[in-house]
């Protein structure tokens, strides 16, 4: 909560592996109350030099915290994605001023797909679709419809997903960020 007891609230993050590929895609709207504050918001970036990215939902100095120490780890673990979540989600559940941090990260590269949180899970989902944030239940409901029933890629599948969830959901809209590997 901020000084006025307005919540910040905001973000779409949707991650989609097929056929090989992977995409992450998330919505750059930032709303704090009933107000949009921002649409160009990049809650989508590379990491490791450009074999991961993440996405995140949640506070956003947090979510900055968070993608430093992410790639530290990977800097300490050779890029090796899965052990430096495993290694983040333990600092991040152990560690006094981690725990207080609110948000999720999708962290993904060319094998993994993964949901970070602070309670220290690390998702791999069996489909391929992770999604976070405000409007993720109806991203990944989109984009589990799309990967099954079309012959669209995982990019294309990304920004349909975000572009339906922008639809339904108001906390997310503005400038889609797409990113593939």
């Amino acid at each position: 909560m901020n000084e006025n007891n307005q919540k910040i609230r905001s973000t779409t993050i949707i991650a989609v592996r097929k056929d090989g590929k992977v995409a992450v895609a998330g919505d750059g709207q930032v709303t704090m109350g009933q107000t949009v504050m921002k649409m160009s918001a990049r809650k989508v970036r590379r990491l490791a030099g450009g074999n991961v990215i993440a996405g995140f939902a949640g506070a956003t100095a947090d979510a900055f915290t968070l993608f430093g120490r992410l790639e530290q780890k990977l800097e300490e673990y050779n890029n090796n994605l899965m052990r430096a979540s495993v290694e983040l989600a333990k600092d991040w559940r152990t560690d006094r001023m981690l725990r207080r941090l609110e948000a999720l990260l999708i962290a993904v590269d060319a094998k993994s797909s993964l949901l970070i949180s602070g309670t220290g899970d690390i998702i791999e989902p069996d489909e391929g679709v992770l999604a976070i944030g405000s409007g993720g239940t109806f991203a990944q409901a989109a984009a589990m419809a799309l990967l099954n029933n079309t012959d669209l890629a995982a990019d294309e599948i990304a920004m349909e997903s975000l572009k339906i969830a922008q639809s339904i959901c108001i906390y997310s809209g503005g400038e889609i960020m797409l990113e593939t590997l």
